[in-house]
């Protein structure tokens, strides 16, 4: 208690007028990375590493908090605007985002993703502030078969929520496929790199997710005729915006359920304390469970306001999680915690599980600066910034998306230093365009690049413990649990899915 005591004085450390400046100066770094196609918070605090240099650690913590937590919940503003995530996180609030702001109800999705996000950053950074300790012992128990397991259940879920499920198998195992090439992670050989020098790096998840997404949308809206645009961007353009227009009913609210909320959080915060999981795991877990659950789920896919409040809620809530596996262990929980970790050594402080007693003084602040930045989403984003964030689609169509490839090349350069792998963007954004084309979906096979390296890592180095026995996955209490699960979903789902079906088709009628 005395440690919470300790953690929870650093808000006086935090109001100081240089902190607060800092704290909004990374808010709006995070915001611009979050939002633009191939930019990310990672990368944001990547370039800022060398202003940090000169900066007192307290300082430098607040300000890469601030991105991180901003970072992460900007890529829904461009996934709901211009359906292109601006962070992989935010692939699961494209598809009810978008679909929402081309009802006419933009201002509204991105009002409920700001809430959501502001609600699980909250939880997740007092999560952190009060059952850390807890958090540890809890990611220590799930070992090696029970991360495997929580991967696979993942992939499968993904399987199951895809409208055509056997073209959602397909691309997902052609993602998985693409997680594999270059250098065999545990033996010196490379795969499927055809004589290739520059594949033996393998393909980068950035390179992927640019090309599938941003590159690959641009090529659809190539097709679409300049009296189309016009039509759709009058009609966008129609609808007038107020403040008040961005923040959600009370009765809408209410049918979201403040439960959603704290399950998805609580979700998203254990999933970011397992090492490597992630926020995209974590907003497609969620998603996946909120549709479970939901009283509508035919409304699923159509822009439900639960399909933006789940995934955003969880995706903000692993930056509370995703921290406690590096301070404690030391082992990154995600990219941006690594690159968070360098910080930690460029001043000298060793994470550890002594570090949060001998150095609160250090931790307080930062641990504070985390749920200062969830909390001022709303202000800024909703009475502020919303209305232009709704101005985006206004701009001219060959300014707009030609400034769109521009950055995602470059993001795609930015990440890799490759000029192979910017080629190897255009080459997936084309192979995408054909395939949404024939209606494959597209997130199944971001999913299975994303998750493909762990489950692969997971996957052998279980199976090498035991002696090829695949049964370890039924004997081990961790892996038992997400096994359960797995079958549950799959024998649920499908259900759930027809009656939807029967649902829409009835309202259909009426």
């Amino acid at each position: 208690m005395s440690q919470v005591l300790q953690i929870l004085s650093g808000i006086t450390v935090l109001f100081q007028p240089i902190n607060i400046f800092y704290i909004f100066l990374g808010y709006f770094v995070g915001l611009i990375f979050g939002a633009l196609p191939g930019l990310t918070s990672m990368l944001a605090i990547v370039l800022l590493l060398p202003m940090t240099y000169s900066m007192p650690i307290t300082q430098a913590l607040i300000l890469c908090m601030a991105v991180y937590m901003s970072g992460i919940y900007a890529g829904s503003i461009t996934a709901v605007t211009l359906k292109i995530p601006g962070a992989p996180s935010a692939i699961m609030t494209c598809i009810e985002g978008n679909a929402m702001y081309k009802k006419g109800h933009g201002a509204k999705a991105i009002g409920h993703a700001t809430i959501a996000s502001a609600i699980g950053g909250t939880i997740g950074a007092l999560l952190l502030i009060f059952v850390s300790p807890l958090a540890v012992k809890l990611a220590l128990k799930i070992r090696t078969p029970g991360k495997c397991a929580l991967v696979f259940f993942a992939l499968v879920v993904m399987v199951i929520i895809s409208k055509d499920k056997r073209k959602g198998l397909i691309v997902m195992l052609f993602g998985l496929a693409c997680s594999t090439i270059g250098m065999d992670p545990l033996i010196a050989k490379s795969r499927l790199t055809f004589g290739i020098p520059q594949l033996l790096e393998g393909l980068d998840t950035t390179t992927l997710i640019v090309g599938a997404f941003a590159l690959s949308e641009i090529l659809s809206q190539c097709l679409v005729n300049n009296a189309e645009y016009k039509a759709m961007l009058d009609k966008a353009s129609a609808v007038k915006f107020k403040r008040k227009d961005f923040f959600p009913t009370w009765k809408e609210m209410k049918e979201i359920g403040l439960w959603l909320y704290i399950k998805s959080a609580i979700m998203g915060y254990f999933i970011g304390v397992l090492p490597g999981a992630g926020a995209s795991m974590a907003a497609f877990v969620a998603y996946a469970e909120a549709k479970r659950t939901s009283k509508h789920p035919e409304l699923f896919g159509n822009g439900c306001p639960e399909g933006i409040a789940a995934p955003e809620c969880a995706n903000n809530a692993v930056c509370g999680g995703a921290l406690v596996p590096m301070l404690s262990l030391g082992i990154p929980g995600d990219g941006t915690t690594a690159v968070l970790l360098g910080v930690f050594m460029i001043y000298g402080i060793v994470p550890g599980p002594t570090l949060l007693t001998e150095q609160i003084n250090v931790l307080a602040p930062m641990y504070m600066a985390l749920l200062i930045s969830a909390a001022v989403m709303l202000p800024l984003s909703l009475y502020i910034f919303g209305p232009y964030y709704m101005k985006i689609v206004r701009i001219n169509r060959l300014v707009l998306y030609s400034a769109i490839a521009v950055i995602s090349i470059l993001g795609v350069y930015a990440a890799t230093t490759s000029a192979f792998q910017m080629g190897i963007a255009l080459v997936v954004a084309i192979l995408m365009f054909f395939l949404k084309k024939q209606n494959y979906p597209t997130v199944p096979f971001i999913l299975g690049v994303i998750l493909g390296d762990l489950f692969e890592e997971y996957l052998r180095t279980t199976l090498t413990k035991s002696n090829m026995n695949p049964l370890i996955f039924l004997t081990q209490p961790d892996s038992l649990v997400f096994v359960i699960l797995t079958v549950i979903f799959v024998i649920w789902l499908p259900r759930l899915n027809k009656s939807s079906d029967d649902g829409a088709e009835k309202m259909l009628k009426k």
